[in-house]
């Protein structure tokens, strides 16, 4: 069985269990043009739906807040911390000192890639001028 109940008095079609071709029965369309029409009058829902997919997406977020960071300096400050455990970290070849060398290191190099990648996209846009049209 398909795991659909119904009341031995009710027929199929009368549960909504069957559906005759792919569309959608009379009844069903009104219902649906119903719930659309009470849908579009709530502004609420309306304006939670319109932002939801800026919230939604977590790099989203986070690509300001990368914007603002001064990644010169992030790096300089990250490969300091990398040399600063990776000697502790050899000598005494301890897990925990070894992960957070680790760490550091992957945060350095992905701090090293987003500041190349900026540097990039100014010195592309210095070469490409204000005569591109760029809003920028």
């Amino acid at each position: 069985m398909s795991g659909y109940t119904h009341h031995e008095s009710q027929r199929p079609e009368e549960v909504g269990l069957v559906m005759d071709g792919t569309g959608l029965s009379r009844q069903e369309q009104l219902i649906l043009t119903a719930i659309e029409r009470e849908l579009c009058g709530d502004q609420q829902l309306d304006r939670r739906l319109r932002t939801m997919a800026r919230r939604s997406m977590p790099l989203a977020a986070t690509r300001g807040l990368l914007r603002r960071v001064p990644l010169g300096g992030t790096v300089g400050v990250l490969v300091l911390l990398s040399v600063a455990l990776f000697h502790p970290a050899e000598a005494s070849s301890s897990p925990a000192l070894i992960w957070a060398f680790a760490a550091v290191w992957a945060c350095t190099l992905f701090a090293m890639v987003l500041l190349v990648r900026r540097w990039c996209r100014g010195h592309r846009r210095q070469e490409q001028g204000p005569h591109r049209g760029t809003a920028e």
